[in-house]
């Protein structure tokens, strides 16, 4: 991911390991991750849309897990400015848009990565 656009990280229990540890995301225009710093557990979205339209709202699904209400600070794609842009997190989608020009992109939840252990020898 060599596009750099939202970076940060979420202080939450991990719905894998059950640890209260960051949960990594991080977002550019073809996938988000959202990657537990303590057993690894990856969920990662693809884009499913992107809004020119300005939206005071974001919408993101209610799952079975809680939904994280972020601000992240970016550079939007559409206007250029660097800013806060609003960053929802649920189980199966994911949502950024920027607060200066309303610019927002979509993701839905693709697929989960859970590293698995060595078998013992």
């Amino acid at each position: 991911m060599g596009e750099q656009f939202i970076f940060t990280k979420c202080r939450t229990v991990c719905y894998h390991c059950g640890e209260d540890v960051d949960q990594i995301i991080k977002v550019v225009s073809p996938q988000a991750q959202v990657v537990c710093s303590n057993c690894g557990a990856t969920r990662i979205f693809t884009p499913r849309t992107e809004d020119r339209e300005r939206h005071e709202e974001v919408f993101t699904h209610i799952g079975e897990h809680e939904i994280w209400n972020l601000d992240a600070t970016a550079t939007c794609k559409n206007c250029g400015v660097t800013g806060p842009h609003d960053m929802i997190v649920g189980s199966h989608h994911l949502t950024t848009r920027c607060r200066n020009c309303g610019y927002a992109h979509y993701y839905r939840f693709d697929l989960e990565y859970i590293g698995q252990c060595p078998i013992p020898e």
